[in-house]
């Protein structure tokens, strides 16, 4: 009882504090929790965006520059007790592609506009935040989303492929990087594969055999450790400056700010919606609060912090919580002695990781990556189907699976961002085509004694009036739908002996002018086919717009129940 008060104390005390909202109310008992949980943290942190940076195209040592301070900045702006901002693989896909739209890959400008779009991301989401744009997120469906990660984790393992197999890696989209690798496998360095499969192996094995022990940090000095007795020779991470990285603003002229703002906001949308789905995944635990504006507050300010820090774009990285909330953090202090042994990797044990074979670098990323294929989430989105979706919809049945399929080919065929908008463009207009025809059930009579009224294709002892036809619109009715909908009231007035047609509008919760004008056309013409046109049980808005179209035509009658409607007919 007392914990739970205390539990409660400290979330009403978060919710006040401007900054470092989760050490609120802090309590002695929880340190060693936090400090179990920075330490683990730590150990993935530090190999992962090593890795992670080698997917942006930039020196591995990017990625633990924009470890601190992004971790530092989240956890004074953030809502969340155990979210872990970093480097990701999404967005440092999204950063290499955004960036070598504008920089070829090895230009020495290439990390300067790295660290130039963590800046624009930062502010981007830093105004919206200010804003309280917090539901930008909502712009991308998970479908969406689920599919954008799938294209790219697919993309991602076939660029890691040929470093873990020793070739030279090819360009372009995903198949022609997959040609490249396929025509190049004959030049297969043996030693370098061994090494990258046995690193692959001991990262997948840990992971089933002994889940608390890091796995990535055992091939980065099992790699390192082979490299330096064996003499193996391997590619490796080559030469990397030690101490801390220089803080400022990276050299970018303001023209290619310009152009690097384009693609950077389709680059805070994604890091957004993955930062707050991770977020929100972890909140029940504690029964947290998430706030979408401070999160997108917080991602601005981490991406600031690593952009000054000549970093890389950082997100909440679901994989990494996951490992702070299972070791029992209770609070970002934990992350903040995870960015503490990020800078003393940075002062002190660069040197080590010189030695990294790269094929290690690129089995901790395929390991990390291809969970995210998600094939199983695409069976479920297309199993999301009922006949009776496919007779209303045809192909478009399964909206959610074309949606998530789309924004995977896109990114497979054109791209990361263009991937992402068409995954977004075809799931916007899947929902309009979906929205423009409703679906209209014809009723029945039930013989129950209520005398209740059914759709008839969903209930069989529910029996339709001999001379009266009972529709009910189950959408609201406005312009989109409103032609379509007009079709079905006169093919069901078109029937043989049918006197009246009934459209009981309980379930149209709204309805605007053009379609409250289409009701009182369709009035006016079955009047002069001798059918009439009622409606019944019409609520709120649905009966306030008619009533204000009253001057344009005759108003069809309405009633309060389709007994009594019935009764006048």
């Amino acid at each position: 009882m007392a914990s739970s008060v205390s539990a409660r104390g400290a979330r009403s005390a978060a919710s006040g504090r401007r900054f470092f909202p989760s050490l609120a109310g802090y309590e002695r008992q929880w340190f060693r929790r936090d400090l179990i949980a920075g330490l683990t943290v730590g150990a993935i942190l530090v190999p992962q965006a090593l890795a992670y940076a080698s997917i942006a195209g930039v020196s591995p040592i990017v990625g633990l520059y924009a470890a601190p301070g992004a971790l530092l900045l989240y956890a004074a702006l953030g809502s969340s007790r155990v979210l872990v901002v970093g480097p990701i693989a999404a967005t440092a896909a999204l950063s290499a592609g955004t960036v070598a739209d504008l920089v070829s890959t090895g230009d020495a400008r290439f990390a300067l506009f790295t660290a130039g779009l963590a800046l624009i991301v930062g502010a981007a989401a830093l105004i919206a935040g200010l804003l309280r744009l917090g539901f930008l997120a909502h712009f991308i469906s998970q479908p969406v989303l689920k599919g954008f990660i799938i294209g790219l984790a697919l993309t991602i393992l076939i660029g890691q492929l040929p470093k873990l197999f020793g070739l030279h890696p090819g360009t372009g989209g995903f198949f022609e990087q997959a040609w490249h690798f396929v025509t190049k496998l004959g030049d297969t360095q043996g030693l370098t594969l061994l090494v990258g499969a046995l690193s692959l192996a001991v990262i997948i094995g840990m992971r089933r055999l002994a889940p608390p022990v890091p796995g990535p940090l055992v091939a980065v000095v099992g790699g390192i450790a082979a490299v330096k007795i064996f003499g193996l020779d391997v590619p490796t991470v080559g030469s990397i400056g030690s101490g801390l990285p220089s803080f400022g603003l990276p050299d970018v002229g303001l023209g290619d700010v310009g152009r690097l703002a384009a693609g950077g906001i389709g680059v805070m949308l994604v890091a957004f919606a993955e930062g707050l789905a991770a977020a929100k995944a972890f909140a029940t635990r504690d029964d947290q609060r998430i706030d979408a504006n401070r999160e997108l507050v917080a991602l601005g300010g981490a991406n600031l912090a690593s952009g000054l820090c000549s970093g890389m774009v950082v997100s909440g990285s679901l994989s990494k919580t996951a490992v702070n909330a299972s070791a029992g953090a209770r609070t970002q202090l934990s992350t903040l002695l995870a960015a503490g042994l990020a800078v003393l990797a940075l002062l002190f044990l660069t040197g080590l990781f010189e030695d990294l074979p790269q094929a290690t670098l690129a089995a901790i990323v395929i390991a990390a990556v291809v969970d995210l294929v998600d094939v199983p989430a695409l069976v479920e989105l297309y199993n999301t189907y009922t006949k009776r979706l496919g007779r209303q919809f045809g192909w478009i049945a399964r909206p959610d699976f074309l949606a998530a399929i789309a924004a995977t080919l896109g990114v497979m065929v054109f791209g990361t961002l263009p991937g992402l908008f068409i995954g977004i463009g075809v799931s916007l207009l899947l929902l309009i085509y979906r929205a423009s025809r409703p679906y209209v059930a014809v009723l029945g009579r039930t013989p129950d004694p209520e005398r209740a009224y059914r759709d008839v294709s969903r209930h069989r002892h529910a029996r339709q009036l001999d001379d009266i036809v009972v529709l009910r619109i189950e959408s609201g009715l406005y312009f989109a739908n409103a032609d379509n909908v007009r079709s079905r009231i006169l093919e069901a007035a078109g029937a043989e002996g049918v006197r009246a047609v009934i459209i009981d509008a309980e379930t149209t919760p709204f309805v605007d002018v053009s379609a409250a004008r289409m009701l009182v056309a369709a009035h006016e013409e079955l009047r002069g086919d001798g059918v009439r046109l009622v409606l019944a049980r019409d609520v709120g808005q649905f009966r306030d717009v008619l009533g204000c179209v009253a001057g344009d035509g005759d108003l069809p009658p309405s009633y309060s129940t389709i007994e009594a409607a019935i009764d006048a007919l």
